[in-house]
């Protein structure tokens, strides 16, 4: 009687795995783990394991391609992938779900007039429901400004994520609360500048952003020391580039005032002095050195400093170019 309702069991157990749409193979080795005779091969997912301990033998190996799937109605080959990456540009971090502005069904009809306001209402709703607090709203706002100079500074795109990284810590950290979203974002696009080193100035940021240069200065060094944040120092070789781009200066002038502020950072000369205005100065050495016309007022205008600056800083560079051997 043993041996029969042993037997039974292995037969109820053999019809499960084929309702499973495992495939029992009976001459397979023995596992390695219970050393029973009773390896099955799953169909679908071609994982080979034991049927008495659940030892998994082999496994399917996962494919490393890439999973995009097309959803174009005329069947064309162009992949495209399932929604946007999330985005710290984005207050939700783009993981929300929006209802279609398009009165259309799942078939491309248009709705029906009652319908129609039922979608209305609930676009309204939606809208709501995203926004729970006033930190939401806070996050909404700012980074709508961000988007605004993000054209009118021409910033690349691992700028402005920095900028709202910055700005949602100090979200975090409760320093928005009594400031200005204005100046506060663009301080944190101001530090974005500076950490990554792309040749922005304050006064740049200032006129795009249409606020105080003197607040945005203020809410930067709350930045900078509330989230010790470590800054670069700025290099004035790369404000040389955007200077003579705005005067059309040639190639060969460029190259020449590289050099000049390399030998200076060489010689400790440029320490604790504006970037823009060394990059101006450099740039009116070359010009005299290579005979190009240019006058000290344009090219203090193309750098956002005054002649004087440039004046000062032209009697170092020369004295150094004299003194070199």
């Amino acid at each position: 009687m043993r041996n029969a309702s042993k037997s039974c069991q292995n037969i109820c157990s053999f019809t499960i795995f084929q309702l499973l749409g495992w495939e029992t193979k009976m001459d397979n080795p023995t596992c390695a783990r219970c050393g029973k005779n009773s390896l099955l091969t799953d169909e679908v997912t071609g994982e080979q394991f034991c049927g008495k301990c659940g030892y998994v033998i082999t496994e399917k190996s996962q494919e490393s391609g890439p999973e995009w799937r097309s959803f174009q109605k005329d069947g064309g080959s162009d992949p495209a992938r399932t929604g946007a990456p999330s985005s710290l540009m984005i207050h939700d971090m783009g993981l929300s779900t929006v209802i279609n502005p398009l009165n259309k069904d799942a078939s491309g009809k248009p709705l029906s007039t009652s319908m129609k306001s039922t979608i209305e209402r609930l676009r309204t709703w939606d809208s709501r429901s995203q926004v729970h607090a006033p930190v939401d709203r806070n996050l909404r706002q700012a980074l709508s400004d961000l988007n605004k100079l993000k054209d009118k500074v021409s910033i690349p795109a691992n700028v402005l994520e920095k900028a709202a990284y910055i700005y949602r810590k100090a979200l975090e950290k409760k320093l928005v609360r009594g400031r200005s979203i204005s100046a506060m974002i663009a301080a944190s696009l101001y530090a974005a500048c500076r950490d990554t080193e792309t040749p922005r100035t304050l006064k740049d940021v200032a006129d795009a952003a249409n606020v105080k240069r003197k607040d945005i200065a203020r809410c930067y060094r709350l930045l900078h020391h509330e989230l010790e944040l470590k800054m670069p120092v700025v290099d004035s070789i790369q404000c040389i580039a955007r200077i003579s781009s705005k005067l059309e200066i040639s190639e060969k002038t460029k190259r020449y005032a590289v050099k000049v502020l390399k030998e200076a950072q060489e010689r400790k000369e440029s320490a604790g002095k504006d970037p823009m205005g060394l990059a101006a100065t450099a740039l009116y050495l070359s010009c005299v050195k290579n005979g190009v016309s240019i006058t000290q007022r344009d090219l203090a205008e193309a750098a956002g400093v005054t002649e004087v600056t440039i004046r000062n800083r032209y009697k170092g560079l020369k004295a150094e170019q004299s003194v070199k051997p």
